[in-house]
């Protein structure tokens, strides 16, 4: 089963996806990831067995000079990085509007979180499998709880 993470930024939210991604491995044998991460952060995904490519995005630079992003090329590659290979499940573990667009340039079925679960709730409108996991909870948990749901 091939899996893509959508969780770009911060890097505290980066490490407390790690686990989630163990837990996947532990109950679906030969399970692998892919993982966009924003560049900075590019390094640690690979940390875990379990993550076959790391796909690094710089929307923070992006952001502040969009039209010279686009017309280096940057923006054309990172999407064409994503389009390159088909996902059984895409899940979006951020949960914002940024994070949601990204799983939907990439090929396969979007999960991510629900209306309610979602730090942007407008992000739950991209998915086409909507998760509940309770917002009051720690990261590591919520990512478990997203992983296990999504992956059923």
């Amino acid at each position: 089963m091939k899996i893509l993470v959508v969780k770009t930024s911060s890097l505290g939210d980066v490490i407390h996806a790690l686990p989630a991604l163990t837990d996947a491995a532990h109950a679906i044998p030969n399970i692998s990831f892919d993982w966009v991460v924003e560049k900075s952060f590019s390094e640690i995904p690979s940390w875990h067995l379990q993550v076959n490519k790391v796909i690094p995005v710089s929307w923070r630079k992006w952001r502040k000079n969009m039209r010279e992003s686009w017309k280096s090329g940057e923006i054309q590659h990172f999407y064409h990085d994503l389009r390159d290979s088909h996902y059984d499940k895409i899940i979006d573990a951020q949960g914002l509007m940024k994070s949601a667009i990204m799983a939907c340039m990439a090929k396969g079925i979007k999960c991510g979180l629900d209306y309610k679960s979602a730090r942007e709730p407008l992000a739950s409108l991209f998915y086409q499998h909507r998760h509940k996991v309770d917002y009051q909870q720690h990261a590591v948990t919520r990512s478990r709880q997203l992983f296990a749901k999504a992956l059923g």
